[in-house]
């Protein structure tokens, strides 16, 4: 007995359905491509892409840039407040060194002004110095010196001395050391005169020539340079 092969017959329904489907599947690629538009329902969501919007979410509270805490902003004024105040320090200190250079260079005793036991009267610096015979100096202050030139650098002495004496225009002064001689009177070291009773000028104003001739002191330094200055004393007066 023969055996016949059932005769095969196309299934069109399956073929349909997958004809459809494959149909399906290529307007989705080509629609997703842009090659072939897409109804509106189907379009990718405006203002960027579903990728990116996955890619790139919305920060968070966490992932925020870090707010400045109270403690934080106090730290660092109280660093600029410690800068600040060193460098005041700094500027305080530096200007308190160049305030001793200066007082050191005004107090200098002058170059070429002798040696030995002596008294120094600088004319341009309107300053006395009383120098010991090792040379340290025992005093040093200002004075009022002469409004005139009358008065010529040199090394002079001491010639004489009076507790009191009285000036060409009538004025009284104390402690009065001569050692030169004016065109009109004497020379010397007093205290400031005074006139009618009233001093002839300030402590402030010491340091400015004011006198005719003489050189005028506080009377602390009078009393000084009356202690020191002796007769024959050196007495060295600088331009």
């Amino acid at each position: 007995m023969s055996r016949h092969r059932a005769e095969v017959r196309p299934r069109y329904g399956r073929i349909a359905v997958a004809g459809a489907s494959l149909s399906v599947t290529l307007i989705a690629v080509l629609g997703g491509t842009g090659l072939l538009p897409l109804p509106s329902s189907a379009q990718p969501p405006s203002g960027g892409s579903a990728l990116q919007d996955a890619s790139y979410p919305a920060p968070s509270a966490d992932s925020a840039e870090p707010s400045h805490e109270p403690s934080e902003l106090a730290e660092d004024s109280a660093v600029v407040d410690d800068e600040a105040a060193a460098d005041a320090a700094k500027l305080a200190r530096k200007a308190e060194r160049a305030r001793a250079r200066a007082a050191e260079e005004e107090t200098a005793l002058p170059a070429d002004s002798g040696e030995g036991r002596r008294a120094v009267f600088s004319e341009s610096r309107q300053r006395v110095w009383l120098i010991e015979d090792d040379g340290t100096v025992e005093r040093t202050y200002l004075v009022s010196g002469s409004l005139y030139d009358n008065l010529d650098p040199g090394t002079y002495s001491v010639y004489s001395r009076s507790d009191r004496a009285w000036g060409v225009d009538g004025s009284t002064m104390s402690w009065f050391v001569r050692f030169a001689h004016g065109p009109n009177a004497a020379i010397g070291f007093h205290d400031i005169p005074e006139l009618g009773g009233a001093p002839v000028q300030t402590f402030a104003q010491l340091g400015t020539p004011l006198s005719h001739g003489c050189v005028r002191q506080r009377e602390r330094d009078a009393l000084a340079m009356w202690d020191f200055a002796q007769l024959g004393t050196t007495v060295v007066v600088t331009a």
